[in-house]
């Protein structure tokens, strides 16, 4: 049972010693969620705009943002640096042999890269951010000194979380960086939970629209789950090989595909282009002329507010282009190929080699086009099931960047644990 699994799990000193190091990394991150940046009043800070396109942002950034905290940036600049070093992989052969042929060593030097490239996009972020509250009226009474001290403390705490989320994938368990947006994500719950229960009280007409909500927050979090493990197995088999007396091989596997190869990736880059032309767009709205309406209109159409349809749209199709490029910089059908044969493997039917590469592109693009139109289709349902149920809390139950989050950091951290108490189990036999 359940119960009895957690009592296994800290009865392994090591695995115990892993969780409590993530557990305390999540209370450190909470409490920097929770420090305003220099020179903001608690009264300031309830003037935050509390929209769709801030709501995007908030969970972006791992929940830090409404609060204005010295963390407000969350993993925005880091995961920013990634994509654009990963997107630059196909314009730089140099950066794609470092990426994805000089082993662990290179992928640690394009790792520093990210790190090196995430410091000026953490200030640049911190100063854009800092002038669009400003002219909004949410922070007041920044001299240039307290600006410059909030720019940098706000980076510092950019990078600091990206310090702790890789502290977090060497010595404790799962994804630092997907971890910590997760903390941001589940940290509101039970706030969720405390307005739900007030509009119920005050509003018992809201009963049926919570249930519906819940109904398809269920059902949408079973095809998530469904789709995140699903993949297409393709058949491998290896040929005999006698040495010296010995016969070897002759044993038959399979090479699983799935369906969603790249995971919660595809909308995260899709959240990044969306917001990067919106935010630069509000910070120049205020300027004035013809350059500031300009702007203004950039702003208003990356804003799902002003433009839901138009806005739901990109996004979708986004997340399906997204999906096809992640998924051709991570997954290579040639390199496979070549592994296979020289393992002395072959797919029954496929002549190795070329032909081998060419099946595998084949059955990858018809398996992606179901991920890739599953991807988008989710990400654009917590503006339909909102839209249907008038249901504003918990929205990251129906989808979206949060749910999936949420599914994969749950699913995979499970399936490290298991990883690691079968690997006990078989020492221990």
């Amino acid at each position: 049972m359940w119960w009895q699994r957690i009592i296994q799990i800290f009865k392994i000193r090591e695995l115990r010693n892993k969780i409590l190091f993530v557990l305390v990394v999540f209370v450190i991150f909470r409490i920097m969620a929770n420090i305003p940046i220099p020179g903001i009043q608690a009264a300031e800070m309830k003037k935050l705009l509390e929209n769709q396109f801030l709501g995007l942002m908030n969970v972006f950034t791992g929940g830090a943002l409404d609060k204005l905290s010295i963390v407000m940036l969350g993993l925005g600049p880091y995961i920013t640096s990634v994509i654009i070093l990963q997107l630059l992989t196909m314009i730089f052969p140099q950066l794609e042999r470092l990426y994805k042929e000089e082993g662990e060593q290179g992928r640690q030097r394009f790792n520093q890269y990210g790190r090196i490239l995430t410091v000026p996009l953490a200030v640049l972020q911190s100063f854009a951010m800092l002038t669009l509250f400003q002219r909004q009226g949410i922070i007041t009474g920044l001299s240039p000194t307290l600006l410059l001290t909030s720019i940098f403390t706000i980076a510092a705490g950019a990078l600091f979380l990206m310090w702790l989320g890789e502290l977090i994938s060497e010595k404790g368990i799962g994804n630092g960086v997907s971890l910590l947006i997760f903390a941001g994500i589940v940290a509101d719950f039970p706030n969720n939970i405390g307005q739900m229960i007030f509009d119920v009280r005050s509003n018992p007409a809201k009963t049926p629209s919570y249930l519906l909500f819940f109904a398809a927050a269920l059902i949408i979090i079973a095809g998530v789950v469904l789709i995140n493990e699903a993949r297409r197995n393709i058949p491998v088999s290896y040929a005999k090989r006698v040495r010296g007396m010995r016969l070897y091989g002759g044993a038959s596997t399979y090479l699983p595909l799935n369906v969603n190869p790249a995971g919660v990736i595809p909308i995260i880059f899709a959240i990044s282009i969306l917001l990067f032309p919106g935010m630069i767009a509000s910070f120049l709205a205020g300027g004035g002329g013809t350059m500031g309406k300009i702007a203004q209109n950039i702003a208003n159409f990356f804003n799902p507010q002003t433009n839901l349809v138009g806005y739901a749209v990109i996004y979708f199709l986004l997340v399906c282009v997204f999906t096809f490029f992640y998924t051709a910089v991570t997954f290579d059908p040639k390199a496979i190929s070549s592994n296979l044969q020289k393992m002395g493997g072959f797919i029954p039917g496929i002549r190795p080699g070329r032909a081998t590469a060419g099946f595998l592109y084949y059955i990858l693009n018809r398996i992606l086009l179901i991920g890739a139109l599953f991807l988008g289709s989710i990400a654009v349902l917590p503006y339909i099931v909102q839209g249907i149920t008038d249901i504003q809390v918990f929205a990251f139950l129906v989808g979206g960047t949060s749910l999936l989050i949420v599914v994969s950091v749950v699913l995979e951290t499970v399936r490290q644990i298991n990883a690691q108490l079968q690997m006990r189990e078989y020492e221990t036999f």
